[in-house]
């Protein structure tokens, strides 16, 4: 899985600022998403190999509110020691670790405060809260940590210090609930266009007002071909 420096974070933070020309990709997704987590090297790929020529933003989908009402009728899970196969199951299929143990032995009681945590981090840069989500992604996945708990994800932001990220004002903001509304926000967009799964991606070319929604997780020559797709459609409409 590739890991990012804290001295990367300044390039990112530039490189995910819009520009004219860019192709505008959002990134529906939840730290308690194990597909989303397999996902991530091929999502890394991309982003290295075309992160000059998009501008991407992250979702939090908000996959699992509480255990009270959950029903995923697909995977047939409603508690959460049947949350264990799903990821079993995605980890022989894509050939990532992960800890799926976690289901019996302490399972997250809700995705929540994770996308809270890592709008919170957002709110003093994007990059630390791309860096962050990875993090506590890996935290789970492959330590086994409950990403639930608020030690835990305070535990995790200590660890991203850097000249984009104060700690102390992360806590302040996360002691003040200031991260809320952006979650919210997010919640709303999700609910809005209809995302039910994840990891989702929606590619836009603002030049042709084309787009293109990648649903689940894909390989990386999947992602490759909706981004060349939608960047060639700019092409289309220039005069010949």
């Amino acid at each position: 899985m590739q890991q990012f420096q804290k001295q990367n974070l300044q390039q990112k933070n530039l490189n995910n600022t819009d520009k004219v020309g860019q192709i505008k990709i959002n990134y529906y997704t939840d730290p308690l998403c194990c597909w989303s987590w397999a996902f991530e090297i091929h999502w890394q790929k991309l982003l290295a190999e075309y992160g000059g020529q998009i501008s991407h933003n992250y979702v939090m989908g908000g996959l699992i509110p509480h255990w009270k009402n959950y029903n995923d009728p697909i995977n047939s899970v409603t508690r959460p020691i049947q949350m264990g196969p799903v990821w079993m199951h995605a980890s022989e299929v894509t050939q990532t670790k992960m800890k799926y143990s976690i289901w019996h032995e302490d399972p997250p009681s809700s995705s929540y405060p994770a996308c809270i945590a890592v709008k919170t981090v957002g709110l003093q840069s994007q990059a630390a809260a791309e860096k962050y989500l990875q993090l506590i992604r890996k935290a789970l996945m492959e330590d086994g940590q409950n990403i639930s708990k608020p030690e835990i994800l305070l535990s995790v932001a200590k660890t991203l210090e850097s000249e984009l990220f104060n700690f102390s004002t992360f806590q302040k903001d996360w002691d003040q609930g200031n991260g809320k509304e952006a979650f919210r926000n997010d919640l709303q967009k999700t609910k809005f266009h209809s995302i039910g799964r994840f990891p989702t991606l929606t590619f836009q070319n603002p030049a042709s007002n084309k787009g293109i929604i990648i649903v689940g997780y894909r390989p990386y020559n999947i992602l490759k071909q909706a981004f060349d797709t939608i960047n060639a459609s700019s092409l289309e409409q220039q005069p010949s």
